[in-house]
């Protein structure tokens, strides 16, 4: 299959998502990915990122369709997915696809839910929408080629987003064929990220643009397609297309490669720890020399850790607290386990005793992990003060695809989330509320759930 068709299936699938017979074990995972997201926005609601956000939809907000979370606000569907897109990413809590290098749920969420809303779609709707998304997000970028487009310094993180949630959007407003292609074109006129995110002190423009800018994207381009307006049929093929125009070495049938089959959903990774996704497998690994042998800041001589390149690149000393490596090493060494508060303060970046450590924890490549398909594991490697080595390497953190929470787990780091937000009571009520969300008459039940009021 080549450029030319491509979105001949890409379209058709989309087309028939809505109608489709979901695996029982896909609907359950894709329960997981919405009740993660959804405790993400209402966790990133009280962050810089999602104080901004809101006040930016009570600034400029458009007709009452869609709900910001935490918070009574009713605002346009497309201020009210960038709203929540922004949240969702703001805490670093939010699941990650390492196959495709994408975040997608902090998107694809947050902009089927508030399509979801304004058309008063049913919980099995919303929930076949986010399938959608997921499938469509996730093989974007394998098809343009991830090394192309981090190359480039084009965001992977922005375009799957961006096309995982027109795809979850068009899923939800029901666009035939024809629509749906023309959705895409407009998804593909707005794919855009670039990854000097990373100069960034702070999480606002990060959180844009992994979750409010593509959720926003997507909204508009389905609803663009659902109110008649026309587009380019195939925007991946004929002259100067999308995918000539991203990747000097494209492999488009990727993007259609088992749809139907094979769900994105199964195999993206929901969080243990509110870190980056590079930072998860290093911090077991200490977590487990502190357990299992007693090593604290004051009996550690040196540590040096192994991760791919991939993962090198985003959290080698990076200026935000949780994806900054040898910050959430430190903070853990010293305190013994990591909590959310320390994994989100930057005043402790510059503790004395902060800085001690990260000058003796040292983070390099490791060939094998750079090569290997699981770029998401790591070593940790520490000298004891006594010349004492000890070594942990994690291959699957708890939450990966390869090794998957439970509902319980799920549930359990969901309430942990959100209950400081709205109360313990109000989380088990959304997370029993999504349990049963393939039953659900209409996703405008969850709005008295995610607010605070």
């Amino acid at each position: 299959m080549g450029q030319d068709s491509v979105i001949e299936a890409v379209a058709a699938y989309i087309a028939g998502s809505k109608e489709v017979s979901l695996p029982e074990e896909v609907i359950e995972k894709a329960k997981h990915h919405v009740l993660d997201t959804l405790a993400a926005m209402v966790s990133g609601s009280q962050l810089e990122p999602g104080h901004l956000a809101r006040t930016y939809a009570m600034t400029w907000a458009g007709p009452g369709e869609a709900q910001v979370a935490g918070s009574g606000l009713l605002v346009s569907a497309a201020d009210a997915a960038m709203a929540n897109g922004m949240m969702a990413h703001a805490d670093e809590t939010d699941d990650s696809n390492a196959f495709s290098l994408t975040h997608p749920g902090c998107a694809v969420v947050p902009a089927a839910l508030a399509v979801a809303e304004k058309t008063d779609a049913t919980g099995m709707t919303f929930l076949k929408g986010v399938v959608a998304g997921y499938d469509i997000g996730c093989r974007i970028t394998r098809a343009l080629g991830i090394a192309e487009l981090r190359s480039k310094f084009r965001s992977t993180h922005a375009i799957g987003a961006n096309f995982g949630a027109v795809a979850a959007c068009s899923s939800v407003l029901g666009l035939d064929e024809e629509r749906s292609r023309y959705a895409i074109s407009y998804a593909a006129q707005q794919a855009s990220g670039l990854t000097y995110w990373l100069q960034g002190q702070g999480h606002i423009e990060k959180a844009f643009v992994f979750g409010g800018m593509p959720a926003r994207n997507g909204v508009t381009a389905g609803t663009l397609a659902a109110s008649g307006f026309t587009a380019i049929r195939d925007p991946f093929g004929g002259e100067r297309n999308f995918f000539d125009a991203f990747s000097p070495h494209p492999r488009p049938a990727d993007l259609a490669e088992g749809l139907g089959i094979l769900y994105e959903v199964a195999r993206t990774n929901i969080k243990t720890f509110p870190v980056g996704s590079p930072i998860q497998a290093p911090l077991q690994a200490l977590l487990n020399l502190i357990s299992g042998h007693n090593i604290n800041a004051d009996n550690v001589d040196s540590i040096v850790v192994r991760i791919s390149s991939e993962g090198l690149k985003t959290v080698d000393n990076a200026n935000m607290p949780d994806i900054c490596l040898q910050y959430i090493l430190a903070v853990t060494l010293l305190d013994g386990s990591l909590s959310f508060d320390a994994a989100h303060s930057y005043g402790r970046m510059t503790e004395p005793a902060v800085l001690a450590l990260r000058g003796r924890t040292r983070v390099v490549e490791d060939p094998v992990q750079s090569a290997s398909e699981n770029k998401r594991q790591g070593t940790v490697e520490v000298t004891m003060n006594d010349g004492a080595f000890l070594r942990s390497h994690v291959v699957s953190v708890r939450g990966t695809a390869e090794n998957p929470m439970t509902r319980g787990e799920v549930e359990e780091k969901c309430v942990g989330l959100m209950a400081p937000v709205t109360g313990k009571d109000r989380a088990r009520s959304l997370t029993d509320t999504i349990w049963r969300l393939e039953k659900v008459g209409s996703v405008r039940e969850l709005r008295k759930l995610i607010s605070l009021t």
